[in-house]
């Protein structure tokens, strides 16, 4: 696919640019409307493919938990054999919390994990069906607050009873961010794994007590420049971390059920790294 519909995408998902300003450039890219219905399919969610693992495999409910701004509402996976587990809290994209990010709560549960998925739109009434209106609804959000909404995510995980106390975060794109602002904020999360996410700024990194796994696609431009500066403070602040560039991919790789960017080698590869990364820092 021609790289430039692809940074229209990410122009439209990441920055305000209308439907209609999208659509328009969409048509310009390809020449017509009917080539543009025929590409917009590849780009966007089709969330109807999006379950790998079953409901019935795995403990599944719907949960709450008090944060310091309101009540967040979440997805929670764990194996049906076991008491104890360490727990993943899995952060979403920048359209909420849908059917791929809880499928993806339950690979991790899958692994062995007790996996918690927040709706990071809990406080504005949850995430609606529509993405655009998702994505209008997260300009609403204040940055501290929401990474406090998170954050306490990790005390509520960590006094269950079924959790071993030990928690990690693995997040994407908007989720990658906000799992390396949770390794900054929350000095009790044991492990941070951030796939395509914005970095903290530099003075913010010697916080970090958290072991922190990156996963850059090596054709996001955007998030990629914040990369370097990012290692160089990692390293300065001898905190231990992994990152890992995947050759030819697209920004949101990970995900399957967009079929422009997904890349299956670079997702199976970076999920394999990810849970031996949890495996090492919340199984010891």
């Amino acid at each position: 696919m021609d790289q430039r519909i692809i940074q229209l995408y990410d122009e439209y998902t990441h920055r305000p640019l209308s439907r209609e300003q999208f659509l328009k450039g969409l048509i310009a890219l390809t020449g017509s409307v009917a080539a543009a219905h025929t590409i917009l399919p590849l780009l966007e969610g089709n969330y109807r493919a999006a379950e790998t693992i079953s409901e019935n495999e795995l403990y599944t409910e719907r949960v709450e938990y008090a944060s310091p701004f309101g009540t967040m509402k979440a997805y929670l996976a764990k194996p049906k054999k076991g008491s104890k587990f360490p727990a993943v809290v899995v952060i979403h994209e920048n359209r909420g919390l849908n059917a791929h990010i809880e499928d993806v709560a339950r690979r991790a549960a899958a692994a062995g994990y007790l996996a918690l998925a927040p709706d990071g739109l809990s406080t504005l009434g949850g995430t609606p069906a529509d993405e655009d209106q998702a994505r209008q609804l997260f300009s609403k959000l204040i940055p501290e607050e929401n990474t406090a909404r998170f954050g306490a995510a990790v005390p509520y995980l960590s006094k269950r009873e079924d959790c071993t106390g030990r928690v990690g975060a693995v997040g994407f794109c908007w989720g990658g961010a906000m799992a390396n602002q949770l390794a900054v904020a929350v000095p009790e999360l044991n492990a941070a794994v951030a796939f395509y996410g914005r970095q903290p700024a530099a003075e913010q990194v010697s916080a970090i007590k958290a072991a922190v796994q990156l996963h850059y696609a090596e054709l996001d431009e955007r998030v990629n420049a914040g990369m370097a500066d990012y290692e160089t403070a990692l390293k300065a602040n001898n905190i231990p971390y992994e990152l890992y560039l995947y050759k030819g991919t697209q920004h949101a790789f990970h995900n399957d059920t967009s079929s422009a960017r997904y890349n299956k080698e670079a997702a199976t590869l970076a999920w394999s790294r990810t849970l031996a990364f949890f495996e090492k820092y919340l199984r010891s």
